[in-house]
C-alpha cells in the first residue's frame, strides 16, 4: 500500500468550537449551525415496510433470501447519505478553520437512552468527529475533544451556571444579562476550555 503525503492547507488565523446537537446538526462558536439530516426517519417507512416483509418470509426461501437483500440495501442506502452528509461539511469546515474543539461525548450512552437513541443515531455524531479529526490531522489543523460537562449551563459571558432543560432553547443570564442560542452559548465555552488545557488564551470567537 503506497502511503500519501498529508495535504496541508494554507493557516486562516481561526478556530472554533462545536455544539453538536439535535435541534441543530451543529453549532459553531462564531454562531453558525448545520441543520440536522433526518436521513434515517424519512426513509425509516421504507426500511419498517421491508422489515416486515423480511419477517414474514419462510426461513430458507428465496423469497427471504430477496428480503433480507432489500432491508440490507436500505440500511446501506441510509450510510451511504450520511457519510456524504459527513464529508461535505467536514470539508468546508477544515477549509475554514485552522483549529477544531469538539465534545468528548458517550455516544454509546446516548443511543441507549430511551429518549435520545433515534435522534443521536441519526445524527451520526460520532461519523462526523471522527472524519473532522482525520481530515483536520491530514491538512495540518488542530483538532481536540473536552469535556461536555457544563458547555451548556455554564454562562459563556460571566462563567455562572444557568440551569437549563433540554426544551429552553435560549441562554438567558441573570447574572451578567447574556442572551443567546444556548447551542452558540455552549460551543463558546467549548471552545474557551479547549484553549485553555491547550495553552492559549482562554478567549472565545467574536460573533460576526
Amino acid at each position: 500500500m503506497v502511503e500519501t503525503e498529508p495535504k496541508l492547507l494554507p493557516k486562516t488565523g481561526k478556530e472554533i468550537g462545536i455544539d453538536m446537537g439535535l435541534q441543530a446538526f451543529l453549532t459553531t462558536s462564531d454562531g453558525q449551525q448545520v441543520e440536522a439530516p433526518k436521513y434515517f426517519r424519512s426513509s425509516e417507512r421504507q426500511l419498517a415496510k421491508a422489515q416486515r416483509r423480511l419477517s414474514r418470509r419462510k426461513k430458507g426461501s428465496n423469497r427471504r433470501k430477496k428480503a433480507r437483500l432489500l432491508v440490507a440495501k436500505a440500511h446501506e442506502r441510509i450510510t451511504n447519505q450520511r457519510l456524504d452528509f459527513c464529508h461535505k461539511v467536514t470539508c468546508s469546515l477544515v477549509q475554514r478553520y485552522d483549529g477544531f474543539f469538539a465534545e468528548n461525548l458517550n455516544i454509546k450512552g446516548m443511543v441507549r437512552h430511551r429518549y435520545l437513541s433515534k435522534s443521536v443515531s441519526d445524527a451520526a455524531w460520532g461519523m462526523f468527529l471522527s472524519i473532522l479529526k482525520s481530515k483536520a490531522e491530514n491538512a495540518g489543523r488542530r483538532y481536540r475533544e473536552v469535556s461536555p460537562n457544563g458547555t451548556s449551563q455554564r454562562c459563556s459571558g460571566c462563567g455562572e451556571t444557568v440551569k437549563k432543560s433540554l426544551s429552553t432553547r435560549i441562554h438567558r443570564c441573570p447574572f451578567c444579562g447574556l442572551l443567546l442560542d444556548r447551542d452558540i452559548n455552549a460551543a463558546i465555552n467549548i471552545q474557551r476550555l479547549g484553549r485553555s488545557l491547550q495553552g492559549g488564551a482562554a478567549t472565545a470567537t467574536p460573533l460576526n
